[in-house]
């Protein structure tokens, strides 16, 4: 079978094991190498209260050159005060010695549990091992996919080929998050490595556009955790000529990373805590771009509109009035809503349809939302999920 991992592209080697931070011995430290070099880029939560990994992996991405990233799951090392975010940069020493860089060479990120210190011991010996079993391996590479997750029930990867200039480029990812999903920069964590040779602020470009496009555009719960974290490194060992402008090779590679990145979040949204469904949903006609995203995120992160997904109920009435709540402009008298393809909604009334056809297409794995404002040219759109008992049952039972 065709390695699909992280480890896919020319140029790297991972791994993940299970260093005891997790009670439940599971696998909570993951690595990524780029042994010749990565240039990278990456973006970061924008909740004003950030994890120690971030504040560390904010500095360190301005570096030319990354050589790892070190992951761990189980502990989120935020609210952990000056102690936290020295436990963060000693964990970039300790990965540098054994791998023979520079700290600022090295990425970090955590997720789990929120105002507990990392085990440093525990870590110590983590990196030790980790850095002697990471291969360029599909196991390695799976390895490290389970070993970024808490609440998920499976790891999320996607990978990608393209030629460009008669070199093949492959593009792979993994992301991990459930629950404590709304985010405005990046979502959860998420790892991307290329072969692709091209400059960095051509990556920094592709990737924000890519991830602003989908991950960006997922909300599970309407929340931004402390640590969200996405980051991609891109190897040059394809030797493809360098990508410098924005030319039809930067597009063709900018689409391919988007549309990665798309099947990431579509996979997020399908494991979202409790989830059994997911949704789209598309406002058009919004007065502003932004009206347009602020319609979409209301319907997408309104409870009621979510239950009902879960229950496969065609109301429409929820729906309308997520957006009358979303303080957008619209035109009631020509507000319309369609689910699938079925107008449940016209010219500001409800309409004729058969409720028995609208349930089937909510209760598919997937469905589309579609509302029209009437009120100018702007479009945009929004990925949900179903809210179930489980996420109740889930976020109760997790300690934070």
């Amino acid at each position: 079978m065709a390695n699909k991992t992280v480890t896919s592209p020319k140029g790297f080697e991972a791994g993940g094991l299970a260093c005891g931070i997790k009670i439940s011995g599971k696998k909570d430290m993951a690595l990524l190498l780029c042994p010749d070099g990565a240039t990278a880029a990456a973006m970061f939560t924008t909740n004003k209260i950030v994890s120690a990994a971030v504040t560390v992996c904010k500095q360190h991405i301005k570096n030319e050159t990354i050589k790892a990233v070190i992951a761990n799951s189980g502990n989120a090392n935020a609210c952990t005060g000056t102690k936290g975010l020295a436990d963060a940069e000693k964990t970039c020493v300790l990965l540098a010695r054994q791998i023979g860089a520079k700290a600022d060479e090295i990425l970090i990120a955590s997720t789990g549990i929120i105002g507990k210190h990392l085990p440093m011991p525990k870590i110590n010996a983590g990196i030790k091992k980790i850095c002697k079993t990471a291969k360029n391996t599909a196991s390695a590479g799976a390895d490290f996919a389970k070993a970024i997750m808490t609440t998920d029930t499976r790891p999320k990867q996607a990978m990608r080929t393209l030629t460009i200039s008669g070199k093949k480029i492959t593009i792979a990812g993994t992301s991990k998050g459930a629950g404590m999903i709304g985010p405005n920069m990046a979502t959860t964590l998420c790892f991307i490595t290329t072969d692709v040779n091209i400059a960095k602020p051509l990556l920094n470009s592709a990737f924000k556009e890519a991830i602003g496009g989908s991950l960006n555009k997922l909300t599970v719960d309407g929340h931004q955790s402390t640590n969200d974290t996405a980051i991609i490194l891109a190897s040059a060992v394809a030797a493809n000529p360098v990508i410098r402008s924005r030319c039809p090779r930067y597009k063709k590679f900018a689409n391919s990373l988007a549309d990665l990145c798309t099947d990431l979040a579509k996979q997020m949204a399908l494991d979202a805590e409790g989830a059994t469904r997911m949704f789209t949903v598309v406002v058009k006609g919004a007065a502003t771009k932004a009206d347009a995203a602020k319609a979409a995120r209301a319907v997408a992160d309104y409870d009621l509109v979510k239950c009902a997904v879960h229950g496969a109920d065609p109301n429409w009435g929820r729906i309308i009035c997520a957006v009358g709540s979303a303080g957008v402009k619209l035109n009631l008298n020509k507000l319309n809503c369609k689910i699938g393809d079925i107008t449940v909604f016209k010219n500001g009334r409800p309409a004729i349809f058969n409720p028995a056809a609208a349930s089937k297409i909510i209760a598919a794995k997937e469905h589309t939302i579609t509302i029209n404002l009437d009120s100018g040219k702007y479009s945009d759109f929004c990925y949900g999920c179903d809210l179930s008992r489980d996420y109740i049952k889930i976020n109760a039972d997790y300690h934070t």
